[in-house]
């Protein structure tokens, strides 16, 4: 099985003590030992590390895991970069999390190489790990596809940005480019076609692939799957704070002028330590702008709005949002959390003066007419956030791709509510349409939720999974219609926005949401000139 590429060797089933057949693969960086499964036909390889952080230097670059001197035993996907964790929201994580996980269809060979998807988890780009407790691989790799699923550095270790050469920002977004650089390399000894890779991520995950198209480094992959994403996002990169590791070591008790030995200082504290006081200053760290250092391999050097796309061209996007974003955001926020909202989010994109309160007031009136900010008008609010947030600058991220000659585009909406929303049954929350995150629970295994699917969601798990993998195989989610898929996705043109709406139907519709996403377009247009970063290089 899988020709030359695969070694096997007799091992000792785990679970059953019978006799089982696990790969051995042979890499550029060495032996590397999986799992034959026994709940499916397929074998995983977890925990494989592809980059290591410098330890005297753990908040700059890291740099390529050097060969195996042994077999490496890959078996164990625990590791979590640092970060306060979603589920139990504690402090966890160490350094030596930069690993990937490959689950392989067993039908996977070197004369029959399979497409692949890589997987870049969302977090704000603040948490978020690539273990099979939340990406279980079961319903993707069942339709012959390979997923992989990497951890980066996150918080003040991926993307501290301080303009120096030793810090220079953006390092988790390099630790993908070194996870994908392993693949392209590694992932024909597996069975995966190195020239079919598609990047696939969702929310910080989608921004960080729009960051790659925008990036100085080479192209790794041949098309992208954006879910809830985009480099527009206005969450998704912020103005480098030069000043943050003095706050974080005087917070810590160590008081210096100096940044470098602010940062010499907090190489050796705990880095749960770190994390904690980054929670308690409430620092935000995300992508950024880059200085360009000549002995550095600058990521982002100017802003994506004043860049064009040329990695784009000539392939395939699939991207969207969900119907209803922002709703679980909003579930427990009292009046007085979000009186201000208008405001706050505006000054985020845009230089705001006395002359843009006017601005403010428009959007106040377009989304909530002449009424005071109370609980009456949450859901106009709602809508406000999630358009402001993700549904427009996913769309002003297509109006690039199609710019700078995007092969195909297909657009989505995901509706769906079912039994399986994740971040709805996450927050308990109810309502109409599909919230943040959501489709998560319809593309992998949650590996912590063992009921079985309903009927309708288990026709939504294949539904999607089945468009999201020929879409990686084909670079066509429908390229032809079957019972399950009884209709054809039409790509967006410039003339026509078609989208597809998945829902408890699946239909094709024109421009969502067009009476509030004209309202954007036609506001970005007149106050362009307010824009951050326009001007700046």
């Amino acid at each position: 099985m899988w020709a030359t590429a695969w070694v096997l060797v007799f091992v000792i089933g785990l679970s059953q003590g019978t006799l089982r057949l696990d790969p051995l693969v042979n890499t550029q960086q060495g032996l590397i030992r999986g799992l034959r499964v026994d709940d499916g036909d397929y074998s995983m390889f977890l925990g494989i590390p592809y980059a290591k952080v410098n330890e005297d230097n753990p908040f700059g670059n890291a740099v390529p895991y050097p060969k195996f001197d042994d077999i490496f035993e890959a078996y164990d996907d625990s590791a979590i970069c640092p970060q306060v964790e979603e589920f139990g929201n504690t402090i966890v994580g160490n350094l030596d999390c930069l690993h990937l996980n490959i689950y392989v269809p067993n039908k996977a060979s070197s004369r029959n190489r399979l497409p692949v998807l890589v997987w870049i988890h969302g977090g704000g780009f603040t948490f978020g790990f690539a273990n099979r407790y939340l990406y279980g691989p079961k319903f993707l790799i069942q339709h012959d596809v390979i997923l992989v699923t990497i951890n980066y550095r996150l918080g003040p270790y991926g993307f501290m940005c301080l303009d120096t050469p030793d810090v220079p920002g953006n390092q988790g977004l390099k630790d993908q480019v070194l996870a994908m650089r392993w693949l392209k390399d590694n992932i024909g000894y597996f069975g995966g076609d190195n020239n079919k890779i598609t990047l696939m991520g969702e929310s910080a995950g989608a921004a960080a692939i729009d960051y790659h198209l925008y990036s100085n480094q080479e192209r790794l992959f041949n098309q992208v799957i954006l879910q809830s994403g985009s480099a527009m996002c206005p969450w998704a990169l912020v103005e480098s704070d030069p000043t943050a590791p003095l706050k974080i070591a005087e917070h810590l008790g160590f008081q210096t002028e100096e940044i470098s030995e602010a940062i010499a200082f907090l190489k050796d504290v705990d880095t749960k330590l770190v994390i904690a006081a980054t929670e308690d200053l409430n620092l935000k760290f995300r992508a950024c702008v880059e200085k360009q250092f000549d002995d550095d391999e600058g990521f982002l050097t100017d802003h994506p709005q004043n860049l064009d796309v040329p990695k784009v061209r000539n392939i395939p996007v699939l991207t969207g949002f969900n119907s209803n974003e922002e709703l679980v955001n909003y579930a427990d926020r009292t009046v007085g959390e979000y009186l201000n909202d208008f405001a706050d989010a505006l000054k985020i994109l845009f230089n705001y003066d006395d002359d843009f309160v006017a601005m403010e007031d428009i959007v106040r009136h377009f989304y909530i007419g002449d009424e005071e900010v109370t609980e009456e008008v949450k859901s106009g609010i709602i809508d406000f956030s999630s358009d402001f947030r993700f549904t427009y600058p996913v769309q002003r991220s297509l109006k690039k791709f199609l710019e700078n000659g995007a092969k195909d585009i297909f657009y989505y909406v995901f509706s769906y509510n079912g039994k399986r929303n994740f971040s709805k049954n996450d927050g308990n929350v109810t309502g109409d349409g599909a919230s943040h995150a959501d489709e998560i629970g319809y593309l992998f295994d949650l590996s912590y939720d063992k009921a079985t699917p309903s009927e309708d969601d288990q026709r939504i798990i294949d539904q999607i999974t089945t468009l999201w993998t020929n879409f990686a195989k084909y670079g066509n989610p429908t390229p032809e219609t079957t019972e399950l898929l009884p209709l054809k996705w039409i790509p967006v043109t410039n003339e026509t926005y078609s989208y597809l709406d998945i829902d408890n139907e699946l239909t094709l519709k024109r421009r969502p949401f067009q009476a509030r996403l004209a309202f954007w377009e036609l506001f970005f247009r007149a106050n362009e000139l307010k824009l951050k970063y326009r001007n700046e290089n």
